[in-house]
């Protein structure tokens, strides 16, 4: 028989996320450091290489325990279930926002949540639909993993889904990755992280280029056609001169992440999701037995 977890299970799960929240606006993670400092090396405009440096400074400061950037973002949790004990969904659910609540007001920091007609605010981060909450599970695990990620609106609103017909085909979606880049310009904060989503239905695709945003910088796709995919973008997206802050230079994008699902034979469903400079986010594992929490950056 499955084991249900106790009460002191989702305490920690409140105080994990919570702290996720709060390192995932100040710490920002290693591969976004590593790829900004490599981007310095090969950079040749001066101005664009006075911007990344400022923006490692920023980053400096964060790590004194000051806000990288005032805008907080919508809080979106990634949260994947082990199947080695019970784990009530609605539990997590409030346990989530619970702890959305009492890092926006406890820490304090701005709250961004608004009503999408009234545009009254809360001020604690929540609203209805917020937190953004993804679930998946991981079979036999024992095990909870959750990613944090606080989206912000300049790089959200920049965001773009096209129902490309199949025979588009890969010509097709190359030039919609690049004119959705081209069209955010500076606008998104770059240089930035491209998450593509192809495939699986029009919400389906745009959760994908969501999800796309969060791996590290540097991180290649399993599939060594995919993953050429990336990097072929990386190079184009760089040609288009956009640079650092939109102010010219060799850097636009610090990386190109693809995540795919099959789809219908008569679609071709392609959605670009941008991620600012700082690829904010934090994950955290609990395990079911000890209470043990392990961080990170990625899964």
């Amino acid at each position: 028989m499955i084991e249900t977890v106790g009460e002191d299970f989702y305490a920690v799960l409140e105080a994990t996320a919570r702290e996720a929240y709060v390192m995932s606006l100040k710490d920002i993670p290693v591969d976004v450091r590593d790829g900004l400092r490599a981007a310095l090396k090969t950079e040749t405009h001066p101005r664009a290489i006075q911007i990344m440096q400022t923006m490692l400074d920023a980053v400096d400061l964060g790590d004194t325990g000051m806000m990288v950037c005032q805008d907080t973002g919508i809080p979106i949790y990634w949260l994947r279930i082990g199947t080695a004990a019970y784990v009530d969904g609605g539990r997590l659910r409030e346990v989530i926002e619970t702890a959305t609540r009492k890092a926006t007001l406890e820490t304090p920091f701005r709250s961004s949540i608004v009503h999408p007609i009234e545009r009254t605010n809360r001020q604690d981060s929540t609203g209805e639909g917020v937190p953004v909450l993804h679930f998946d599970f991981t079979p036999g695990a024992d095990y909870l993993e959750l990613l944090m990620m606080p989206k912000g609106s300049g790089s959200e609103n920049w965001s773009f889904l096209k129902m490309l017909l199949p025979a588009d085909g890969e010509p097709g979606i190359k030039k919609f990755i690049l004119e959705s880049v081209a069209a955010a310009g500076g606008k998104a904060c770059p240089p930035l992280v491209v998450g593509v989503g192809l495939g699986g239905t029009s919400d389906q695709c745009v959760a994908l280029a969501k999800e796309a945003t969060a791996r590290p910088v540097g991180m290649r796709h399993p599939d060594p056609k995919v993953a050429a995919f990336e990097l072929d973008m990386l190079a184009q997206i760089n040609q288009l001169g956009i640079g650092p802050q939109g102010l010219g230079g060799d850097t636009t994008a610090l990386d190109v992440h693809i995540e795919r699902a099959w789809t219908h034979n008569s679609m071709n469903p392609v959605a670009v999701s941008m991620q600012c400079w700082r690829g904010e986010r934090r994950r955290a594992r609990i395990n079911y037995d000890d209470l043990n929490v392990d961080w990170g950056y990625w899964w």
